[in-house]
């Protein structure tokens, strides 16, 4: 881990919640399996959820917001809108974090290119910045859905 982060990203690592931080460890390292060594995708790998710690996710929450972002991902989308307040607070979380997790990441000294991973990794943007980061970003979502 020490050898990914340095003192402030890792700060902002174990903000984050034993399993959404064993998550990231299980995404970093099936990047790693697969053969990416790159520096900023491993960073972007460990806290691309780091965005979640700003407002707390129960089981029962996390678990919703994924199932009916699968059943109905434009309702789920559209309840995403907003503040993070009422029974739309996780669907907010859910929909906002990419975002939160790369402003977070870039006060902590991030790359510009880990935090645009992670802002990026639950969607394809209109236009990536190049052929080599949108294959970094695919590589990132695909391990990131693996679980």
């Amino acid at each position: 881990m020490r050898a990914v982060l340095d003192e402030r990203l890792l700060s902002l690592f174990q903000r984050m919640t034993r399993s959404e931080q064993q998550h990231a460890i299980r995404v970093m390292k099936r990047l790693q399996s697969a053969g990416h060594e790159e520096s900023d995708l491993l960073v972007a790998a460990l806290l691309h959820d780091a965005g979640k710690s700003r407002y707390g996710l129960n089981l029962f929450e996390r678990s919703a917001v994924v199932l009916l972002r699968y059943l109905l991902p434009r309702r789920a989308a559209e309840w995403g809108a907003g503040d993070p307040q009422g029974w739309r607070r996780a669907f907010v979380i859910g929909e906002l974090h990419p975002q939160w997790s790369a402003e977070d990441m870039a006060a902590a000294g991030a790359s510009a290119r880990a935090c645009w991973l992670a802002r990026w990794h639950q969607e394809m943007p209109d236009s990536a910045p190049g052929d080599e980061i949108e294959r970094l970003l695919q590589a990132l979502q695909q391990a990131d859905e693996a679980g």
